[in-house]
């Protein structure tokens, strides 16, 4: 096997192991940073040997073991471990059987703890609410993703240095305040479940719709995003919202096909040839669904938001959609957990079910919202509907407004050719 072939082999298995492996040693040493130094120890030692050995016939098993030794070899010599016995004012025979003891317990625990609880571990550890948003994020695919450090930063079109530094940072934070490497007792469990999901989501949702650059999607964010959260759905079975997390996920992903031209131009949703949408993730996703449903027969917000995904993946044509149970589901997720951005998505599916005007009465509540002062999907639906009422003077405006607030090179497009669009119709009504 060539090197660079073997270069890419390792690639690929770091980024499917590197979660089992970090987390079996941060069960070990009790420090996730330092889980992961031993970890990139085992990776080196990967890409220093398979070039020449070849690639062993179970390369996960074969990193985990040179990881674990590696472990081992730091326990052995442990400050901790050597202060231990000194405060316990043990004669010299009685530390190395102290020493032995801890090492064969240490062995023992990694042997018996089942690897699925160890990743399980890691997600609440590097989705831990003590840390910022966009630390989880960046902490939670490097450990959890397998991704480097120029990955998440060139993903996010954030330099790379400030992505190191957003993850040194994490582990600092987590390893001073002696954050428990364990899954939370039962009365934490809602909400550090709900951090865990924020954060897959929000991979997710940068990958769907790119909030800059120049491409409309990130489909490999969506990928990173759906793995995460269908390993969470195995590691936690009982739980529905996260199945319901899993269910919007792979609904959403099999539209990634359609969401794009030739050239990279952005398709619309009602514009999309359904016949490209991906039928098995749609299938998988109305799986899930069905699993949150029976979980306790209610519907969480992330499952809501699959109820709404599967409206349009059950719909055959654009035409065939159900608006008005769309429209239901929305006044329910409103309820649930109220924000102006739910609200301007019952906006957009009570215009579709009802009419334009039901719409924009609700936007029209929207625009002294703070908090959406500068998202650029207000105007962006204001100009719509004002287009759909023949207003196309105004809906202009909206559209060269949002055109000015998106980041995103493929969406200012789409709302540019829309701003020229209204200027073409409303010519010939101005007398020009």
């Amino acid at each position: 096997m060539a090197a660079a072939e073997t270069h890419r082999t390792i690639d690929a298995v770091w980024r499917m192991e590197s979660a089992r492996i970090i987390g079996c040693l941060a069960r070990m040493v009790r420090d996730v940073g330092l889980a992961e130094e031993l970890a990139q120890d085992a990776l080196v030692v990967a890409l220093e040997k398979w070039p020449v050995s070849g690639v062993p016939d179970k390369p996960g098993a074969w990193l985990m073991a040179v990881a674990k030794r590696r472990a081992m070899d730091w326990l052995r010599r442990s400050k901790r471990l050597e202060r231990k016995h000194e405060e316990l004012g043990r004669t010299l025979e009685l530390q190395k059987e102290t020493a032995a003891t801890d090492f064969d317990a240490a062995i023992a625990d990694a042997e018996d703890n089942p690897v699925e609880d160890d990743v399980l571990r890691l997600m609440f550890t590097a989705c831990h609410p003590l840390l910022s948003s966009d630390a989880r994020v960046a902490l939670t695919l490097r450990l959890l993703g397998g991704l480097k450090t120029e990955e998440i930063a060139r993903a996010f079109l954030v330099p790379e240095p400030t992505i190191a530094q957003r993850i040194v940072r994490a582990k600092r934070t987590l390893s001073d305040a002696h954050v428990p490497f364990e899954v939370p007792r039962a009365d934490e469990l809602p909400s550090r479940l709900s951090s865990v999901l924020e954060v897959i989501y929000l991979v997710f949702n940068e990958g769907y719709s790119a909030t800059q650059g120049d491409d409309w999607m990130r489909p490999a964010l969506c990928e990173d995003a759906l793995r995460l959260g269908r390993i969470l759905a195995e590691l936690a079975p009982r739980e529905p919202e996260v199945h319901g997390l899993a269910a919007l996920m792979e609904i959403q992903a099999s539209r990634l096909p359609a969401r794009t031209g030739p050239s990279g131009e952005a398709i619309l949703l009602l514009d999309q040839d359904r016949a490209r949408w991906d039928q098995l993730l749609i299938h998988r996703g109305l799986a899930a669904l069905e699993r949150a449903a029976a979980a306790d027969g209610t519907y969480g917000p992330y499952a809501l938001q699959a109820a709404i995904a599967a409206c349009h993946a059950r719909a055959r044509t654009a035409a065939e959609t159900d608006w008005a149970r769309i429209a239901a589901l929305y006044d329910t997720l409103a309820r649930l957990t109220p924000s102006p951005i739910v609200e301007l998505n019952r906006a957009v599916a009570l215009a579709m079910a009802f009419g334009p005007a039901a719409g924009l009465a609700i936007v029209d509540t929207l625009t002294s919202e703070p908090s959406l002062k500068t998202y650029h999907l207000l105007p962006g639906v204001r100009g719509d509907l004002l287009f759909k009422l023949g207003r196309f003077e105004e809906a202009r405006a909206e559209f060269e407004r949002a055109c000015s607030l998106t980041r995103n090179a493929r969406e200012r497009e789409v709302l540019r050719a829309r701003a020229l669009a209204c200027s073409e119709i409303s010519a010939p009504l101005r007398g020009e």
